[in-house]
């Protein structure tokens, strides 16, 4: 059973932005589901796979410039200012970024992508599948930084957080 309640709720500016995540989850879940109706889901899983990774590479492209230091290195002390600004940090209950060396580690404590996706109605398999399909992005902010990218648990998957390591390559 997956468990994804938000703890900060005095936010204004997180809330704002959770209700525009979870409207955009609930467009792709809602639509996937529609397709998986009319008996298409391989084929809109693939469509909604490859632009979430467009999205993503075009995202991490946008950003590498300001993580490069005066010798054109990627600076990960400045990855969590770029990656998630503060409101970004509060809306997915995120921990300071871990730094270590070439590593960066995030760790989200809620999702409000899994929230709208819960409040369809979708059970977890299906969820599962969805944050899947959303990770896609993630990974490919992390190649047009030029780094790699493991998710090693989400809340999706019945984890207690989405824990994620992005590598300089």
């Amino acid at each position: 059973m997956i468990k994804n309640e938000a703890a900060i709720l005095d936010n204004e500016k997180a809330n704002t932005l959770r209700g525009g995540i979870w409207t955009r989850a609930t467009w792709m879940g809602l639509f996937y589901d529609e397709a998986c109706k009319a008996g298409l889901a391989k084929e809109v899983e693939d469509i909604l796979r490859r632009g979430i990774r467009r999205l993503g590479l075009q995202q991490g492209c946008e950003i590498r410039d300001s993580l490069l230091d005066e010798n054109g290195e990627l600076d990960l002390t400045r990855f969590q200012d770029q990656l998630l600004p503060p409101t970004s940090f509060a809306t997915f209950e995120a921990e300071p970024v871990n730094v270590d060396g070439d590593t960066a580690e995030v760790v989200y404590h809620y999702c409000p992508l899994l929230k709208g996706w819960q409040d369809q109605g979708f059970d977890d398999e299906r969820c599962a599948l969805l944050c899947d399909i959303a990770m896609e992005g993630d990974g490919c902010v992390a190649d047009g930084l030029g780094m790699t990218f493991e998710l090693k648990q989400s809340i999706a998957h019945g984890y207690p957080t989405c824990h994620m390591f992005f590598r300089k390559k």
